[in-house]
């Protein structure tokens, strides 16, 4: 069974780099003066566990241990330490910051502001229309992800799903735009699909930065301001800024993906800079 409902913006087991991404974001903030500790998601690499069973909370409570550890370094000023999450790292560190009042900042690099389930829908969607798929068509498919989300929320097993999913006409059709939908994919699916990072937002007690590429494929970016506005302002110390930087993909890059977005890496800096 194939399909594309995998619950996160980038659900592959990402190490310390994250391909090829962290490292010059790394080497800039270090070239600013700013100490990076960056690590292994939950059973990748050298970390252990599986971030396919576990939900944002564990997740979190894994960035918790890295801001311990990085509080812990004698060059480090404990008092000056925030948390940097791209993709499904956002919803992992707004987790994270929400419950660590002593942060002093959580930037969200792609990260949506709505939840997984709203997320792949919104993705898919825009995946089918790029690719010129009739309305109907898509229409069809969204009725799919909207009765797999269901699905999920009533405790439906992977098997029960399986024996009328792969009779759906337009299973067909999303199957083309995804890994294979498996058991352990739908238990992960079924794990974190009711996640709202709009309700960590409202609980920050520190500054936070929401990053986005104007044209990202994969994240709603005008609903993800919208839910990061809204919840904006609940807290003295919840400030909010938002840089939507135009053209840029899902990674903040421009030029097919060959460069980061002109201003990018300095307005991270400077805003990081500030906030210490």
């Amino acid at each position: 069974m194939k399909g594309p409902f995998t619950s996160s913006v980038e659900p592959v087991s990402t190490d310390r780099h994250n391909d090829t991404l962290f490292p010059p974001i790394r080497e800039h903030l270090v070239g600013a003066g700013l100490a990076v500790l960056s690590y292994d998601k939950r059973g990748v690499g050298g970390s252990s566990g599986s971030w396919m069973t576990s939900g944002y909370d564990q997740l979190a409570g894994d960035a918790a241990a890295a801001v311990d550890a990085l509080r812990a370094q004698p060059e480090v000023d404990p008092a000056a330490v925030g948390l940097f999450g791209h993709s499904e790292g956002g919803w992992v560190v707004l987790r994270t910051a929400a419950g660590r009042p002593d942060l002093s900042f959580v930037v969200t690099n792609a990260g949506p502001g709505v939840g997984p389930a709203a997320q792949e829908r919104w993705a898919m969607a825009h995946a089918l229309r790029s690719d010129r798929i009739p309305e109907p068509d898509v229409e069809a498919c969204l009725a799919i992800h909207d009765r797999v989300m269901l699905a999920g929320r009533r405790g439906t097993t992977f098997a029960e799903l399986s024996s009328w999913l792969d009779l759906e006409p337009a299973w067909q059709l999303v199957s083309r735009y995804g890994p294979p939908l498996d058991a352990p994919t739908w238990e992960f699916v079924t794990l974190v699909m009711g996640h709202d990072p709009a309700l960590d937002r409202e609980r920050l007690a520190c500054p936070h930065l929401a990053i986005f590429g104007g044209a990202d494929p994969v994240v709603p970016v005008a609903a993800s301001v919208a839910a990061f506005t809204t919840a904006a302002g609940r807290s003295d110390r919840s400030d909010l800024t938002i840089e939507v930087f135009a053209g840029a993909d899902h990674r903040i890059r421009v030029a097919d993906g060959t460069r980061f977005a002109d201003r990018y890496l300095a307005t991270l800096t400077r805003w990081i800079q500030a906030t210490l």
